[in-house]
């Protein structure tokens, strides 16, 4: 780095607070720096709110999609009376009752190759009053064990998290995004903020040569009281006055302007207690050395908008491989486990014949029994089989995946596009940096060979070989080159801004995170 010499700034630069009235107006007014206007912006810039909300939301995207492998747990319960008058004698006397209660849980899990995965546990009860039962009340319960898995159709980790993949995604999509904004903001803070710089650097520049004009015109005008100065060599100064008067009146309204820009920019509201804006700060003029080489390989790693279009192809390609996938038959593998269990009372018949009517006694058993029984695998039952589903859409058509690849290939083309696009900036940001910092010191010999030439020419006209005419024109003419010289050292430093926000480092050495944003929501 190196830095021009202070007193060339001092001098270019002329001080704020020769504007800053006394008094109760200045406690109305806000001095800041660019730093304090840029964190002022990212905390509470309207603009950025939209962006961290569609941050936050595509971040509860992936956590909804990350959902799909939670296991799922149900209940059922059953009751059920059944009262029917009895038509025969075999059946019981009068009415016919019973009852049937059931209930079960099952605990259901998808796994990461794309099938799904469950258990169960199911149990009932049966009670009634019709005769010839040899076990009443009964009690049965089965435990199953069931899996499904794809074979071609919808198989494979890539299948099955395609949700969370896209949704993660476009969460890195959505930072980017943001970051984006963020860059944006802090260039458009310090864009407006030098701006406002140069207007009000201007108005200083403007007011020094009203003020050269006016003892110009005071000096004529006692020349012309004394006989020395003819008067109509007085209408120059007084028609130089009157034009620069005008022009710091124009100059005040840009400076207002300017300060209404960085004011909606940082969200400050006016209000009786801040009325206007001072800045603080004045521009750093450091020379920077960057080659286009340098600039675009630290592009590559910082820009939000080649992250995010790379990304995106990312997203495209899941979605082809998808449509690939879906026109696959669905084979499906299924299996299946299950045992049961079964207890009851036991009626005990005269002979062990239901049909005599006359019981005996009974032998106790209740739900536990069929509980163990189901648990201790005590009667084995197994399946296993094939499914094979061949859609004829998929048979006949592609237009899914022909529609998945078009996108793919469009994305692609955007990418490219963007890529280009970044090149161009970036070019052009390094080359405004070089041009303008060669711009400084060619208006700044300018602007001293203005001062040199109108010291001469003051001279000259007090030794009464020039005219008033020919000063108020050396007095213009430096009058501009400072206003070149100031708008040079604006242009350099903007520029930088642009280079930053084109590789992608504003945040960085501003020292601004992501989260910072995130206050903008209160």
């Amino acid at each position: 780095m190196k830095i021009i010499g202070k007193k060339f700034l001092g001098f270019v630069f002329l001080s704020l607070s020769l504007f800053l009235p006394a008094g109760a107006q200045q406690d109305r007014q806000a001095k800041l720096t660019l730093d304090e206007c840029i964190v002022h912006a990212v905390k509470h810039n309207l603009g950025l709110a939209v962006q961290v909300y569609s941050s936050e939301l595509a971040d509860l995207a992936v956590s909804r999609a990350q959902e799909k492998f939670l296991p799922g747990l149900t209940f059922d319960f059953g009751k059920q009376n059944q009262n029917s008058a009895s038509y025969s004698w075999i059946d019981a006397a009068g009415e016919v009752t019973s009852s049937y209660m059931n209930y079960s849980a099952a605990l259901e899990q998808t796994i990461p190759l794309g099938g799904t995965f469950s258990v169960s546990l199911g149990a009932y009860k049966n009670q009634t009053n019709a005769r010839f039962q040899t076990i009443n009340p009964r009690y049965g319960s089965t435990l199953s064990f069931s899996f499904s898995q794809p074979l071609l159709k919808n198989f494979g980790l890539e299948m099955s998290r395609k949700e969370i993949l896209v949704a993660r995604n476009n969460r890195d999509i959505a930072e980017s995004d943001l970051k984006s904004a963020l860059l944006e903001t802090v260039y458009s803070v310090e864009q407006a903020y030098w701006e406002l710089v140069y207007a009000i650097e201007s108005q200083n520049v403007r007011r020094q040569s009203l003020k050269l004009a006016e003892d110009l015109l005071d000096k004529s005008r006692k020349e012309v009281n004394i006989g020395t100065l003819a008067p109509k060599e007085i209408l120059s100064p007084q028609a130089e006055v009157a034009a620069r008067k005008a022009d710091i009146l124009q100059g005040e309204l840009l400076v207002k302007d300017y300060a209404d820009n960085l004011r909606t920019l940082i969200h400050l509201p006016a209000t009786k207690t801040v009325e206007e804006i001072v800045p603080a700060d004045r521009p750093p003029f450091e020379k920077r050395d960057i080659s286009f080489e340098e600039a675009l390989a630290t592009a590559l790693k910082n820009r939000p908008d080649l992250k995010s279009s790379e990304i995106t192809v990312k997203n495209r390609e899941l979605d082809f491989s998808y449509a690939k996938n879906q026109t696959l038959p669905a084979l499906n593998l299924n299996a299946g486990y299950w045992s049961p269990g079964i207890s009851g009372e036991r009626i005990l018949y005269l002979d062990d014949n239901p049909l005599t009517g006359i019981i005996l006694g009974s032998i106790p058993g209740g739900a536990s029994i069929a509980m163990r029984d189901a648990f201790g695998f005590r009667y084995n039952n197994w399946s296993v089989s094939l499914s094979l589903d061949v859609p004829l859409n998929t048979v006949f058509s592609r237009a899914a995946q022909a529609q998945a690849k078009a996108a793919l290939a469009q994305e692609l083309a955007r990418m490219k596009n963007t890529e280009q696009a970044a090149f161009l900036e970036i070019r052009s940001a390094v080359r405004a940096v070089q041009t303008n910092y060669e711009r400084v010191d060619a208006y700044k010999a300018a602007r001293e060979l203005a001062e040199q030439k109108l010291a001469a020419e003051e001279a000259k006209l007090k030794a009464g070989m020039s005219d008033s005419f020919r000063v108020l024109q050396y007095q213009r003419d430096l009058a501009q080159a400072r206003t070149f010289e100031l708008r040079a050292i604006i242009d350099y430093t903007l520029s930088l801004g642009r280079l930053d926000k084109a590789i992608g480092t504003s945040l960085d050495k501003k020292n601004i995170k992501l989260t910072d944003a995130w206050e903008v929501r209160s």
